[in-house]
């Protein structure tokens, strides 16, 4: 099943491409099923980035459980609170629940980009 169109996935990536030249952390999507917890599935692929990720930024989008978790690394977090990020997932979800999940990936991933960059 193709969850975005070449065009979205194209936009997104720019979005991405954006807030880490903007904030100097790594940023990652995952739209999907995670395979066990969510909070372990964003963990482990937060841990996958690497020597990225303490820089790391990884937003998870279980579109079938309607759920959402965003992992920061250890150099991020004091950049992005846990209070950031939960009105940045809230301002998400709402998008979300009216159909707009492109929009709601687009912001919250700006959003989240520009919260790094004004901590910075």
């Amino acid at each position: 099943m193709r969850v975005l169109t070449a065009a979205q996935a194209d936009d997104l990536r720019q979005a991405l491409m954006l807030a880490e030249r903007r904030s100097g952390l790594r940023f990652g999507v995952f739209l999907g099923r995670p395979v066990g917890g969510r909070r372990h599935f964003a963990e482990r692929l937060h841990a996958a980035l690497g020597d990225d990720a303490t820089n790391g930024v990884v937003v998870l989008v279980d579109l079938e459980g309607r759920a959402l978790e965003i992992v920061t690394g250890e150099s991020a977090r004091p950049r992005l609170s846990d209070g950031a990020c939960r009105l940045t997932a809230m301002s998400m979800a709402t998008a979300f629940s009216v159909g707009d999940l492109v929009g709601g990936l687009l912001y919250g991933i700006a959003a989240l980009g520009e919260q790094a960059t004004a901590r910075r």
